[in-house]
This record gives C-alpha cells, structure tokens and sequence, in this order.
C-alpha cells in the first residue's frame, strides 16, 4: 500500500481546530499510524475544544452584609451591589457575600474590597489581586514599653518600594526556597530574587507597623500588616496570563478581570500550590520583623497569632476568593492559633474577634473599616496644611512615617465610620469581639513619592 501525504497543523486547523500545544504529539501519533477517516477521526475526538461555557444568566445570589447611614454611604453601597450584580454571573460562581467594609475597586463586574465569592473547581486570579495573602501578625510584648517597642521597630522595618539591599536582608530559608524552585509559576529569577530582597519589608499603602496594648491584660501588643510583596505579584502576573488562555478558550463572554484557572488542570494544581508556598513566604515575612524585635529588646514573646484576608481559601471543590475578609471558620485556616484580627484605623483599637460560620457571612468578617471615597476625592476634601490636618487627626498618638513625609490619605478620616463598622458586625453576626489593642502608636510608609528621586532630578 502507497504511504499517504502526512497530515499538517494547517490539516487540523482547516478541520476546526484550535493551533495548540497538543498539535505536535497529536500529529505524531496521527503520521506515526498512518490514522485517516473515522480511526482519524475518532483520535481526533479528545482535542475538541467544549462549546463555550456561557454566564449565568440570572446572577447568583449573594449576602448583603452592609447598609448606608448617611448619603456618602449610599453612594458606596449602591456601586459595590452593582459591581456585585454583574461579578455573580460569572459561570463557575455558586455563592457570595459583602462585608461593611466593602468599596469597588476597578471596573463594574470587578470583586469589591471586602467581597467574598466561591467558585466551584476554579481558581480566579483577579479575584485575590497583586497583594496576594495580605495579611495581620499579631505579637505580645508582655509588659514591654510601648515607645521602646515602637522605636526598636522602627529601627528594623523597611516602607517603601523595592528590597533591602544585599548588608541588611533577611536569611532565606532553604526549606521554602527548595520548595519555590519545585514550582512551575514561581521557578524564575524574577520571582526568587523579589523573595529574597522584600523578606522583612512592608511595602506601601494601607501597609502598616502598629503597637497597642491589650484592653484586657494591658500588655504591649505588635501588630503588621502587610502582603506577599513582589513575590505574590510576580505570581499573580502569571496566573492572570493563565486565566486569560483558559478565558478565551472556555468563556470569551465573562470579563477579563474573572478569567479562572480550572482546578483539575496541571495548572490548576501548581497555581494552587503556588499561592500555598506564596501563604508561607508571607508568614515569615512577618514573623521576620517581629523575631527581630523582640531579639532587640531581649523579650521573649508572651503569644502571637496572625490571619490572611485576602487570599483563596478551599473547602472540598470549593474556593472561597475573599478580597479583603477575614476568615473565621477554623477550615480556612490549616495553622490557626489563636483567634483573628481586624484592624480599623491608626487611631482606633485593632479588634481581636472570633465567631461562627452562617449563611451570610459564608464564615467571614469584616478586614477592617474600608472607605468610602478615593484617595484622591479624600484629599480635595481636605482644608488646612497637611500638618494642620496630621495634628487634628493624630493626637495624642505616636505616629510615624517611615518616608517622613505625611500621607494623608492613611489619616483616620480617610475611611469608613469605625463605630459603623462595628455595629454593623454585631447586626450581620460577623464575628465578636474578645479583646482591642488600644492605639499607642503606628508607622506607615507615608508619602514616600513627593521626595522620590526622579522628582528631585526633575525639580
């Protein structure tokens, strides 16, 4: 029998379907074995691409766990339902809930700022942002002074853009390095040395370094916030590149920004345990400034617990993307130790709460007090000099900028209502609240763009 003409990519291509990775294999085996008509076809069967997974067309259901009380509210309110109402029909979504803190973020049919949603077998990238696993550690100092633990603080952590440099980084531990190099998204240059330089830094933003004393023992109490750095937003790049393949190929109609990576997929599993090892780096993040501290002051620490609120949590098939909320529920949590924290404002006590998983709070609170306009509108709204405003707003408090300039932007009266926030968990049933950490005093990276070195050259 005369050999046939071996079959091409632009043969597969003019049979319907899509140029892919599997084209090469996949032609192997076809000219290996010579396959024509239905053997041909019949081989041919697994790589057909599924129809189009469509949106839901009536939005999946979600809890409400927030109320207006004044007309900026209401205008707050109404954007994160909206936002909301187009994010729930997101086909793989099956449940969600927003919380008193919540503020939309990015376009209509983006998660808000304290959204939870659940997909079923999916993982959305988009969902839990760059600040992968952002995050609060909390510490006792036992009896320590609170401006000796403020000041031995300040003299470790680092604010700002970037790493340290090579003299002041942390030591990397080679157990999650070997463990960072066995992953597929984290295995690159890039990512290893953004893990290496930002170990023991802070970041910018809301990012902050805040010592209290309990309300309830009076001891110090140190508490962090921050996120997975350049670390998780390397990651986060990555799968968002996933996500988009997998979007084009399974939904073209759901939003860019809630493209998903299917969990049963290789990619699926690395991406998931990416975000695990990106959870631990983020740990020892803290567990960096606050080792360090205590090391300084010769103090041995009393307690310490911590909890993530903006990260993927999963439950069977099941993943919970909770974008700024704290997570109650002990499933969530592999490691827990002690109950969880809710920070509200520099001014305001850091809540340390507990409670129970319903229906509406799908076994989240709260991640703090959130806001209700932009930056930006927050600022225009101001009047006086940004040191008028700094000493109306702070005092009586030991706060500090690591840039040493003020951002206003981080001052009480740039989010939400504290005592709204509250109430309004007591309403909902979003978690009690155990203990507070009263302010003594905080360091946030400030306004460390207006002295920015390009901006001297410039001027």
């Amino acid at each position: 029998m005369e050999n046939r003409t071996n079959i091409t990519g632009h043969t597969l291509i003019e049979m319907g379907f899509r140029s892919g990775k599997w084209f090469k294999k996949a032609l192997d085996h076809i000219n290996e074995n010579q396959l024509e008509g239905e053997a041909l076809k019949n081989y041919l069967e697994q790589f057909k691409s599924p129809d189009p997974i469509e949106l839901h067309k009536e939005l999946v259901s979600f809890s409400i766990n927030i109320k207006a009380e004044n007309k900026l509210e209401e205008s707050n309110v109404n954007s994160v339902v909206e936002t909301m109402k187009v994010l729930m029909k997101t086909p793989t979504l099956v449940d969600g809930a927003i919380m008193p803190d919540a503020c939309p973020t990015g376009s209509t049919g983006t998660i808000p700022v304290g959204g939870v949603v659940v997909a079923k077998n999916a993982i959305h990238p988009g969902m839990h942002s760059a600040d992968i696993c952002c995050s609060v550690m909390l510490t006792d100092f036992g009896k320590a002074d609170p401006k000796a633990v403020l000041d031995a603080a300040h003299s470790i952590t680092h604010f700002g853009p970037g790493g340290r440099d090579r003299n002041t980084q942390f030591r990397f531990p080679m157990d999650l390095l070997a463990e960072i190099e066995a992953n597929y998204f984290l295995n690159d240059q890039k990512c290893i040395s953004a893990a290496r330089s930002h170990l023991g830094t802070q970041g910018d933003g809301n990012h902050f370094l805040f010592i209290g004393k309990s309300k309830n023992t009076g001891n110090t109490m140190m508490v962090t916030h921050h996120g997975s750095r350049g670390f998780g937003a390397n990651l986060y790049s990555k799968g968002m590149k996933v996500a988009e393949r997998y979007r084009k190929e399974l939904s073209p109609d759901t939003l860019k920004q809630n493209a998903w990576i299917p969990f049963e997929t290789e990619e699926g599993k690395q991406y998931w345990e990416a975000l695990q090892i990106i959870r631990k780096w983020t740990k020892k993040n803290h567990e960096c400034l606050h080792d360090a501290t205590l090391e300084k002051l010769g103090i041995e620490k009393e307690n310490r617990f911590w909890n993530e609120h903006n990260f993927v949590f999963k439950d069977g098939d099941l993943f919970y993307h909770a974008k700024g909320a704290t997570p109650l529920d002990k499933k969530f949590m592999p490691d827990i130790t002690g109950p969880r924290l809710i920070p509200l404002n520099m001014s305001e006590p850091v809540l340390i709460v507990e409670g129970e998983t319903t229906n509406n709070n799908l076994g989240f609170a709260p991640h703090g007090a959130g806001r209700n306009v932009s930056r930006t509108q927050h600022r225009k709204s101001k009047t006086g000099t940004i040191q008028e405003i700094f000493n109306e707003e702070t005092e009586g408090l030991d706060i500090r900028f690591f840039s040493e300039e003020i951002d206003i932007t981080e001052l009480p009266s740039a989010y939400k209502n504290a005592e709204t926030v509250r109430n309004q968990m007591n309403e909902f049933g979003l978690g009690k609240v155990i203990d507070e950490v009263l302010p003594y005093g905080c360091i946030m990276a400030g306004d460390w763009k207006k002295n920015a070195p390009w901006k001297k050259g410039r001027r």
